[in-house]
Parts: structure tokens; sequence; C-alpha cells
């Protein structure tokens, strides 16, 4: 049948998304709430149902897609995004005992993420033990980032233990390199600054397809101002937090009261820009600065810039925000055609504009789908 089963994996919940041999999806849906109130929901409708364990989760969705008539004997592979792959796990593979034990390894570099992604693994494994699974890696795309671009100026004992930048939103960004040149008509400009713009944040240096920098580092938190996240922050603010509050309630500030919630009163930019008051503009004039600002970096890295590209909720979705941002780099000969802009059109340039602009949509599902489905074509 050459399908292919996408699972994305959290704390508590699974979503899941069923691809056909063309990358079309043909169900969706995601097993919410496991270990407490959870509900199983398909294509939009919903049932409540004990789900006590990511286990009880897969079989539920199983059961589910076998409701519909899919029989998963035939199934291609199991394909799973895997926020962290660490130094050694930089391109999609398929899983092993080997590859298990290294996104075992990565547990300490995302402890809010890796372990969840191992155990939708081990739940398929325990489910369907004969059906082939597959990662991809939000890190990998930005293996190919030089040295001088990864390494913090610090002590080399502390480099090898794993403090370095590595960069996230990279199966996102992949997907962006591969859907732009179908909708630009051309082929992937040499120099694209890609904006994902969503509760997470993140931008990144394009180069010739390939990524050369990203505002995101050792976690997450590092770059842009996000929905909790503060973004970047000087280290010894970071210490005497800690000195104040301790490791843990510093992270907890940081990573989840942090951000335009901390600056605007919401995380979310459609209630901010509903809300009209001065702290919920502040923040949103602080979002859009601080990634006008990065953009600076990240075209300097890549040595000028051809095209901008927009993706993430917020980058797909919110013409103000775009406008923003679009205006703050406008010396570099952006010259936004302001209808296209306001109605969402996948191309926001003027014939007269010097870099072209474009909105591409996050298909990270179908990326990871599509890789599953070149390492299965291998095999």
């Amino acid at each position: 049948m050459d399908e292919i089963l996408v699972l994305n994996s959290g704390s508590s919940s699974i979503k899941f998304a069923l691809f056909a041999a063309d990358l079309s999806k043909k169900t969706s849906g995601s097993a919410v709430e496991i270990g407490g109130a959870s509900s199983l929901i398909v294509d939009g409708s919903g049932v409540e149902m004990p789900l006590s364990n990511h286990v009880q989760a897969l079989k539920a969705i199983f059961k589910a897609l076998e409701g519909k008539g899919i029989d998963l004997s035939r199934l291609t592979a199991a394909a799973h995004r895997v926020v962290h792959g660490g130094r050694y796990l930089q391109a999609p593979c398929r899983v092993t005992e080997n590859v298990l034990e290294e996104i075992e390894r990565c547990v300490p570099l995302a402890p809010l993420h890796n372990p969840h992604n191992l155990a939708a693994i081990r739940a398929v494994a325990e489910v369907a033990p004969d059906l082939p699974q597959c990662v991809s890696f939000d890190t990998a795309f930005h293996a190919d980032n030089p040295p001088v671009a990864r390494r913090y100026a610090i002590p080399e004992a502390e480099t090898l233990a794993g403090l370095e930048r590595y960069g996230f939103h990279g199966i996102s960004y992949e997907s962006l390199v591969h859907k732009l040149p179908g909708i630009s008509g051309e082929n992937i400009p040499d120099r694209v600054l890609a904006l994902h713009l969503g509760n997470g944040a993140s931008l990144c240096a394009i180069q010739h397809g390939k990524s050369v920098a990203t505002t995101m580092g050792y976690s997450p938190l590092e770059g842009l101002t996000m929905g909790t996240r503060c973004g970047s922050i000087d280290g010894n603010v970071v210490l005497k937090m800690v000195a104040d509050h301790g490791a843990e309630r510093t992270s907890q500030i940081l990573n989840k009261e942090s951000g335009l919630l901390a600056l605007g009163g919401h995380s979310d930019m459609r209630k901010l820009r509903s809300l009209e008051t001065d702290q919920s503009r502040f923040a949103i004039e602080h979002f859009c600065y601080w990634a006008i600002r990065h953009a600076g970096s990240m075209i300097a890295a890549m040595g000028g810039l051809d095209a901008i590209a927009f993706t993430g909720g917020i980058g797909e979705n919110d013409a103000q925000t775009r406008a923003r941002i679009l205006e703050g780099l406008d010396w570099l000969g952006i010259d936004v055609d302001p209808k296209a802009n306001e109605a969402g059109s996948p191309g926001l340039h003027s014939d007269a504009s010097r870099v072209t602009a474009w909105i591409v949509p996050a298909e990270e599902e179908e990326m990871i789908a599509r890789n599953a489905m070149s390492l299965m074509e291998g095999h």
C-alpha cells in the first residue's frame, strides 16, 4: 500500500497522520490527555476513552485506523519526529537498537521531548513488532552549520560534554527548502532567510539549500522572543535567577512564564492583538524587533540575501507581523505588495523588489513521511 503512519509524541499526547504513496494525507488525529481525562480525536471527531499510557494510546489509534478500513499489516512504516539527534544522528534513519540507544543518550539534551519520542517508538514496537520504524530529527538540518557557528566560546571539556549549538525546527526548514521551488516556480534561491514564527520561533540562514546558521542553540530557549520563552539572555541573569529561585524554578520562569506571556499578558499573538493595551503592543513590537535584529545576524552569515520565507502559525497567518518585519528589512531592497501580504498570498513582494518574499506552509508531517518513504525505498 506504500502508506506511512507519522507519529509525533509528547508527554501526554500522540498526534498521528497517515500518508498515501503520493504523500496525500488520508487521515489524521491525536490521542490527548494520556494518563488523565483522555480522548481520541480522528479527523476532527473526538471520543473520550481511558488511555493510561502511550501503549494504550497507540492501540486505540491503530484500532481507529482499522475501523477506517486501513490494513496496518500493509503499512510501509511508522515514522516519528524526534526532537534531538545530538552529534551522531544527523539524518533520517531506520530505527535499530543502536539508534534507540543514541536517542536515549540524547535525553539529557532534550529531557522534555526525547523520552516521549522514545515512548512512542517502543509502544509501536510492542503493538506492531513487525512494522518498520523510521525517525526524523529536528536538529539534523543544522548539522551542516560550520564549527564557528556551533561552538560556544567555553572550555573544550564543556563542549565535549555536549554543550554546543544544535538548533531546532529543522524538519520545518527542510520542508521549506523542498516546498519553496514549487511555490515560486524557480530553484531554491542561493540565500534564504527562513522565519519559523509560532509559539516557538526561530530563524535560519539557508545557503544553497543548507542551514549555515540558526537562532536556537543548545536548547529551544535561545534566540527570538517566543510565546513563553524569553529568547537570548545574559548568562549572568540566569545565574542571578538561579541564586534567587533555584534551578528548577528558574527553568520554569524562562521556558514557561516569559516571552510574550510575560511582556503582554498572553502567549497567543492573536489574543495580544485583540487586547490593544500598551503592554500587548509592546510585546508584539518586542517580538518583531528581535526577529528583525536576529535577521541581520542570519543575513550576515550568508553574506547577503535573495529571498525571505515565512512559515509557522504566526508567519503564515499574521499579516501585521509579516509587514512589520519586512518593513524593518526594507533597506535590503524588499518592496512588499501590501495587498498580497494582507491576503496571505504565496508571493508577498512586488515586481520591483530586489529580494523576493514568500509564505511557505509548514508541512512537517509530510516531510517526515517523505523521509521515511525514501528510507524504505532503499530497502
